[in-house]
């Protein structure tokens, strides 16, 4: 597709979640088989006592992981702290494998011309992890804002407009899709289009719906 065409397109640009769009996250999958199958499922469940998804949280806002594992410490103890530590230094085993169709996808719109982004909120600590194990995303995407990195995070309007500077995005032609509700509204509300991503052939009906 030529650069003219390109400009006349409904959809230019189309930014991506990473976890629960492109890469399948699965917090069980760094524990299992190390800890007790109590502990890991208390851990990994959405009423977690121990305060991981919390924690990881703070990374995911610019915490580091040195200051919030000393958190973990204090709050939680040291036989916890050190679950977390290791959680943490294994965070590639919680990214199992890509989202089903995810990489044909990104390849499809790049192949029509469209280019692709990412936009996550992830820890700067373990954000690396995603793009060693999956270096075709890194070869795909043209650019990604992390949260950790950037010390924004959404669904505040400031990290999306971040983006759209950072990538020249045209809000009436950019499209994002993220698996969190709230996610796709603070895109909406800088003028994206935006939709909640609940697999690969939904997105291309998104997609389709706005070309047509």
């Amino acid at each position: 597709m030529g650069e003219n065409q390109t400009a006349n397109r409904a959809v230019s640009d189309v930014v991506f979640d990473f976890c629960g769009v492109l890469i399948d996250w699965q917090c069980h999958a760094a524990l299992d088989g190390v800890y007790p199958e109590q502990l890991v499922a208390d851990i990994c469940a959405d009423n977690d006592p121990y305060g991981f998804f919390h924690y990881e949280d703070l990374m995911d806002g610019g915490a580091d992981f040195a200051d919030v594992l000393e958190l973990v410490r204090a709050e939680q103890g040291d036989e916890i702290a050190e679950v977390y530590r290791y959680y943490i230094e294994h965070y590639g085993d919680a990214l199992p494998q890509l989202v089903d169709g995810a990489e044909e996808l990104l390849t499809e719109l790049c192949e029509q011309g469209v280019h692709v982004w990412g936009l996550t909120n992830w820890s700067a600590d373990t954000f690396h992890f995603a793009f060693e194990k999956y270096p075709q995303l890194q070869r795909l995407l043209s650019g990604t804002v992390v949260s950790g990195i950037e010390k924004l995070r959404k669904p505040n309007a400031d990290i999306y407009e971040l983006a759209q500077s950072r990538f020249n995005l045209e809000p009436q032609t950019t499209v994002f899709f993220d698996d969190t509700q709230r996610n796709v509204d603070g895109a909406k509300s800088v003028g994206w289009h935006a939709f909640r991503f609940s697999d690969v052939a939904q997105a291309k009906r998104d997609l389709f719906s706005l070309e047509h």
